[in-house]
């Protein structure tokens, strides 16, 4: 059996010291034998404004970041899902919100841009997000394989909309990632419910890992990261706060499940995203 990890943080403005935490937690998940780790989205800088989000943005297989995320992957004998970092775009004052899939090797072998955009008013504490403004929605469904099966990717707001899912599942689908940055108001009640959900209704491993705690700009991020079987079981999570959840991914556990209990072959409509 292979080893997956979540690594949570409660990133800052500052890119270095976020790469520095983040190459910590990632050597710990390595240490521990995992071979698949996924860091959450905004895991190198949580801005105090998107303005400064977009002036940060990196061209395409050229930044820090992405050098960065090249080397852990290399270094760890790892492949590594970079949360998300923002990818320039032709759009003045836009960038791509994109997380990038590195194998062992360091090289990058998958790219994915966030489709969903966190548009959205919490009447409750008067949060208000409106993250078009400044990020290039993505168009593209992204599953890669990889020596543990084949990956889906996705971000955060995209888990509250299933059809996505099922398009990924459609392309073989057996493991998701899903970085996150998800409020401190809204994870309390959706979060978890959400993700087992995502997982019971495809069948698949789901290895969700998040912001967690306090940042400098203000905002509060709920955390909770967590890994869940596709029974719906919660194999592991942590509260907020840094950390790390470490589990084992038992293929036997996902091919019994999806021949046992055969969901995805009674599906009788399909929705798909071209």
């Amino acid at each position: 059996m292979s080893k997956i990890a979540a690594i949570q943080m409660s990133s800052g403005p500052n890119i270095q010291p976020n790469l520095d935490e983040a190459a910590k937690l990632i050597e710990q998940a390595a240490s521990q034998g995992a071979e698949l780790i996924v860091l959450p989205e905004n895991f190198s800088q949580m801005p105090m404004n998107d303005e400064e989000r977009v002036a940060n943005a990196e061209t395409i297989g050229d930044g820090k970041v992405q050098t960065f995320l090249s080397v852990q992957a290399k270094k760890n004998n790892a492949w590594i899902v970079g949360g998300t970092i923002p990818i320039k775009s032709d759009e003045a004052g836009r960038a791509y919100s994109s997380s990038m899939l590195y194998n062992n090797q360091g090289e990058q072998v998958a790219r994915y841009d966030k489709i969903h955009m966190f548009d959205v008013l919490i009447e409750a504490n008067n949060e208000t997000y409106n993250e078009s403004a400044t990020t290039v929605a993505g168009e593209k469904v992204v599953v890669v394989d990889t020596p543990l099966g084949k990956l889906g990717l996705s971000v955060c707001y995209d888990l509250r909309f299933p059809e996505l899912y099922r398009t990924m599942v459609d392309q073989g689908m057996e493991i998701c990632a899903i970085p996150s940055a998800f409020t401190a108001f809204t994870g309390q009640s959706h979060w978890e419910p959400l993700i087992r959900a995502r997982a019971i209704e495809n069948q698949c491993y789901v290895i969700a890992s998040a912001q967690g705690g306090y940042h400098v700009n203000n905002r509060q991020t709920y955390g909770h990261s967590m890994i869940v079987n596709p029974w719906g079981n919660v194999l592991g999570s942590v509260g907020t706060g840094p950390g790390v959840v470490i589990t084992e991914l038992d293929r036997s556990v996902l091919e019994t499940t999806r021949s046992k209990f055969q969901v995805l072959n009674h599906r009788k409509l399909n929705c798909r995203i071209n």
